[in-house]
Parts: structure tokens; sequence; C-alpha cells
């Protein structure tokens, strides 16, 4: 199945209209394969349907966002999103270098569940961007 079947067909069971735009906005965020900011979207979608306007593209990340296929990050400068679907994951941001590695929504289960637990807290840990330096930065630094 491709990509923008499955999009169609997670579209529509939450109710959600599949418009030209709203595809061509979630095709080049699917296909970007990394974190791009919503300018970066805009240009690439721009490039296939030059009408489209930069309010179209925060409205779809937002309702694909309330959907739980796109995660928001805060990585930078700008705001960053990236297509996760069902796969949950998180990030570990070197300070040093820039490097992003993917950690694995597993390690912050436990967290959440502490949360409910000691405090009755339902946390919505989407995604979360954790700064500090990889093993090789460390190494340079000590």
């Amino acid at each position: 199945m491709s990509c923008e079947t499955e999009t169609v067909k997670v579209l529509r069971r939450a109710g959600q209209k599949v418009t030209p735009q709203r595809m061509l906005i979630l095709s080049a965020l699917r296909h970007a394969r990394r974190h791009v900011t919503a300018a970066e979207i805009l240009e690439e979608v721009r490039r296939q349907y030059p009408y489209v306007d930069a309010s179209t593209v925060y409205r779809t990340l937002a309702a694909a966002r309330e959907l739980g296929l796109v995660s928001e990050a805060h990585m930078g400068p700008e705001v960053q999103f990236e297509w996760t679907g069902e796969d949950r994951h998180h990030h570990l941001i070197c300070r040093g270098c820039g490097q992003v590695s993917r950690l694995d929504n597993s390690y912050l289960d436990g967290l959440a569940t502490a949360l409910l637990e000691d405090h009755g807290f339902v946390a919505d840990i989407d995604h979360f961007a954790i700064f500090g330096l990889c093993r090789q930065c460390r190494g340079q630094h000590e």
C-alpha cells in the first residue's frame, strides 16, 4: 500500500476531508523523512501547487498532530514537524555536534506510568527532544 493510500485511509477514518492540498502537504512531510519546518513544507508543496498558502499548511499540520500522525518539536529556533504515523519516538540532540538520534518510545513509558501511579497525572508524552552531549563529544570535553 502506498503511503498516500495509507494517508487517505487514516484521514477518512478520522472524519477528515481528503483535499489535494492536504494530501500534498502530508505527502511532502512523509517523504521528507526528517524534521522539517512549516516553511520548508510550504516551499515543497508550492513546487507542485503554487496557490497553497501558509495558513493551509499550519492548519493541516495542526489537524495531523491532533490525529497523532505528526510530531511537533522545538529543537532549535523554529518549530519542526515530522511524520510519525504510529511510530512514536523521541530524539537525543547533541549540543556539541548537532547530531540527532532517535530514542524509542519505550524509554519514556516508565515515566508515563510513574506519573500516573504517583500523581494521578495522565501525561501526553508525544515527543521529547532531549539535549546533551553524544558519546563522541563527551569524550572531547573530558
